[in-house]
């Protein structure tokens, strides 16, 4: 397997678990506050990282108390899109959440023109002004289906906002970093500086009466989370940051297609998706828009195996 392909299917993980992650957080917060859940996730991965660190490289927990000062701003900026994208679901939906949260992979590809010399052509101009009309043609038609609810939408939009936002910054730090450090390594700070950051915000007392179906699901967000975050520390190392990106755009869908089915079954443990035939042409157009500002022109003379 060649370095491309290796991210490439790293980048494929990574998609898979978030697919489903925005469901399961959706559920979750049924139970437990969102900042609690926020800070379960970091220190579940943040516990099974660093057993196995300590286990096989314990020279690597040196990082924990001397962190470069690049990796404290991505800590930062990864702490609140955790945030931002849980807080944006608990106040819209999966699938609301999952398309705005798309804005990340868009900045993502906007900073590797700024930051990694990445040539910005006419098909990515392109697609900006296809993204921008999607989201306003989902955004206008979304906020006539949530009667009642319109500043509950536009709180949880704006959240989401944030998280794409600050998700971009991680990403385009994470990819220098990177470029010096194993992803591992990395992540030991990233998922352990938020875990601290949230404790005094945890409010244990529903915890504490959970069964066990609910620890189950918690656990799982812990473990989406060393996987997913994982993979694409790994992604980044081996590919383009544009790649990635166009990879994880994939997520959505899978989110768009569950919560579909979902709806169809009417399960009661979830609240039904709403959209209109306008919302749902509003979401193809971001996600053509995303696809084209992400997507790279292969150079004539590149062959697969080179890369």
């Amino acid at each position: 397997m060649t370095s491309n392909q290796k991210g490439i299917a790293f980048a494929c993980l990574t998609a898979f678990f978030w697919g489903f992650l925005a469901i399961a957080l959706k559920v979750a917060v049924q139970k437990v506050e969102p900042q609690t859940i926020v800070w379960f996730r970091f220190v579940v991965a943040f516990s099974v990282l660093s057993v196995w660190q300590l286990v096989h490289k314990p020279q690597s927990l040196k990082i924990l108390v001397r962190p470069p000062l690049l990796l404290i701003f991505a800590a930062i900026a990864l702490s609140w899109n955790y945030l931002g994208f849980m807080l944006g679901i608990h106040y819209t939906s999966p699938s609301n959440a999952q398309l705005v949260i798309q804005t990340g992979p868009i900045l993502l590809a906007l900073a590797g023109v700024i930051f990694f010399k990445e040539r910005l052509r006419l098909q990515q101009l392109f697609g900006f002004v296809l993204a921008i009309a999607g989201f306003l043609l989902f955004y206008s038609q979304q906020i006539k289906l949530m009667i009642g609810q319109e500043s509950q939408y536009n709180l949880g939009y704006l959240f989401t906002l944030s998280g794409a936002a600050a998700w971009s910054i991680y990403a385009v730090l994470q990819k220098k970093l990177v470029q010096s450090h194993a992803p591992a390594v990395l992540n030991l700070f990233l998922f352990g500086f938020p875990a601290l950051v949230y404790l005094p915000f945890v409010d244990f007392a529903p915890l504490a009466q959970l069964e066990w179906v609910w620890w189950a699901l918690l656990i799982f967000l812990g473990l989406n989370t060393l996987i997913a975050y994982s993979s694409l520390a790994v992604a980044l190392r081996h590919t383009e940051a544009n790649k990635v990106s166009i990879i994880i755009l994939l997520n959505p869908i899978i989110t768009f297609i569950t919560m579909g089915i979902f709806s169809e079954l009417q399960v009661s443990w979830i609240d039904a998706e709403r959209f209109s035939v306008y919302s749902l042409l509003g979401a193809a157009i971001v996600f053509t828009g995303a696809v084209l500002v992400v997507k790279k022109k292969r150079k004539k003379t590149e062959s697969p195996s080179s890369e």
